[in-house]
């Protein structure tokens, strides 16, 4: 029987918000190991690289001190599983570089795993779907009770792009802000902006574009509306993937901007 790769934590009933992050684990179930060809020890290089780390405890303590608690959605599993945030077909652009919904290449492009269609659908059935299922109904469960809805997706991103990418070149400051053209009004734009220009200065879609919705209501209800949050490793973490005093600030940053989306 697969575990449940996810975890929904409560929070206030009037809170429209929903934090979600997608990419803070490394939990690996031993099955799903066996499958990756790396050696522990170069697979704990790739977890460093490719995890956000520390972005739960950002979003959990940003949750206590918001003045309404957000609802939080939290990946359990690391993205080496399965990656939420992809296209699970063709439509997804990583695909061109092995690392669509199921990776099948390192941030190297050296190979993850052997290319297994069968085993590709059993992780896509046991880990993909039913998260994105569980995530489009909770924001439906939200939405029904309040009229509207806010995902804030938690990201953060280290100070070098990794070799296997499509967004070379592109600049990486402090904060880059995610936003779609249908679900990220401009006021919602301005409040991540003014939220976390205490962090530092801020880029929109640079280096990386848009933000996480629901299929199930993409392009369909503008009340339900997102904004991707990338934090640049630096500004919170040492290079040895420890916290530093930036931190507290990071967290202070998404907590203001749960308050900002709480008055709007």
């Amino acid at each position: 029987m697969s575990l449940q790769n996810f975890e929904i934590i409560s929070g206030d009933s009037e809170s429209k918000v929903i934090l979600h992050v997608p990419h803070s684990a490394t939990f690996i179930p031993d099955y799903v190991r066996n499958s990756i060809l790396l050696t522990d020890e170069e697979l704990k290089a790739e977890l460093d690289e490719m995890t956000d780390t520390l972005t739960k405890e950002i979003a959990l303590k940003a949750a206590e001190i918001s003045g309404k608690k957000p609802w939080l959605f939290i990946n359990r599993f690391s993205r080496l599983v399965i990656d939420p945030e992809r296209f699970p077909d063709e439509r997804e652009a990583m695909n061109a570089v092995g690392m669509g919904a199921v990776y099948q290449k390192t941030s190297i492009g050296t190979q993850l795993r052997k290319p297994d269609p069968v085993a590709e659908k059993q992780l896509l059935d046991a880990y993909f779907h039913p998260y994105s299922k569980s995530l489009s109904d909770l924001v439906a469960q939200r939405f029904a009770a309040l009229g509207e809805v806010t995902m804030v997706d938690v990201h953060s991103y280290r100070v070098n792009q990794h070799p296997n990418a499509i967004n070379h070149g592109q600049l990486r400051p402090p904060i880059c802000i995610g936003a779609d053209a249908f679900h990220t009004p401009e006021w919602l734009i301005e409040a991540a902006k003014s939220a976390f220009s205490i962090v530092g200065e801020n880029y929109i879609n640079q280096p990386y574009s848009g933000t996480y919705v629901p299929l199930s209501v993409y392009e369909k209800e503008a009340k339900i509306t997102s904004v991707m949050m990338e934090t640049r490793a630096d500004t919170f973490l040492t290079e040895e993937l420890a916290p530093h005093d930036g931190f507290e600030i990071v967290v202070k940053a998404l907590a203001n901007l749960v308050d900002l989306i709480q008055l709007r």
